[in-house]
């Protein structure tokens, strides 16, 4: 593992924490990482239960970041989303073990990927979501596979095609997230959710997790490649980069009308 992202194991329980400064954005190497520390999980087999989370304050991932999108070529970009797209789908479909999601601040884009990614999402309070793609120009494909699924299709577009933030009180309350804890018990929470899972028969666990991901997620997994297309043929257009040159230079884009 990295200074960026440490994986601990203790009693059944794998934690991968995330701590790449100041805000967890994907990097390519970043993003490898915990990819690696979920196939590290899933390789050992006294590890019953997974929990992904973040040491930064009030951060849990705030998405991309924008070095791998500007003035990229598609061929660079597509390497990057089929490792979040595809990579990350493959590796948790086949884990054989509950992940959790912790999240304990803001989450975003890229972010709400690895967290959606997980069988479970505990949110702290302060915890906030969002999918802002919309306001560079780009579009959060994968999501628009999965998540008409969760909160049904026309909050689905609400959240997808406005980008407003959301805090985890109305994500709980439309299924997003499992369960909202207070901020100083996040951790605790988890782990007590994580070695609730860990107890179960490893058998019933492993085969029933198999059974649940084939009647949900077979259609999804068809879905994400024709993802990778989508966000690949719009992150290369000039509209896409002219709204990330405007977010970094923190100004208006200029959109062509």
């Amino acid at each position: 593992m990295t200074d960026e992202v440490t994986y601990s194991a203790a009693d059944g329980i794998a934690e991968i924490t995330l701590a790449r400064g100041p805000v967890n954005a994907l990097s390519v190497d970043f993003l490898e990482a915990i990819l690696d520390g979920f196939r590290r999980a899933a390789a050992d087999d006294a590890v019953r239960a997974v929990i992904l989370r973040s040491a930064l304050p009030r951060r849990f991932s705030a998405g991309l970041d924008l070095d791998i999108l500007m003035g990229k070529s598609g061929l660079e970009v597509r390497r990057f989303l089929e490792r979040l797209y595809v990579g990350l789908a493959d590796v948790q479909y086949g884990m054989g073990k509950t992940t959790i999601a912790a999240v304990n601040g803001a989450a975003r884009g890229g972010g709400m990927t690895l967290a959606i990614s997980c069988d479970v999402i505990l949110a702290a309070e302060g915890g906030s979501f969002g999918y802002p793609e919309i306001e560079l120009g780009l579009i959060p494909a994968i999501h628009f596979a999965h998540l008409p699924r969760i909160v049904g299709r026309h909050r689905a577009f609400d959240l997808l095609f406005t980008g407003r933030r959301f805090e985890a009180a109305e994500a709980a309350a439309m299924g997003l997230v499992s369960r909202v804890v207070p901020d100083d018990a996040l951790d605790g929470a988890a782990r007590a959710l994580a070695a609730e899972f860990a107890a179960k028969p490893p058998v019933a666990m492993r085969l029933g997790r198999a059974a649940f991901m084939r009647a949900n997620d077979l259609d999804y997994r068809r879905s994400v490649a024709n993802a990778v297309e989508d966000f690949c043929n719009l992150a290369t257009t000039d509209e896409a980069q002219e709204g990330l040159a405007a977010f970094i230079e923190k100004r208006e884009p200029s959109w062509r009308r």
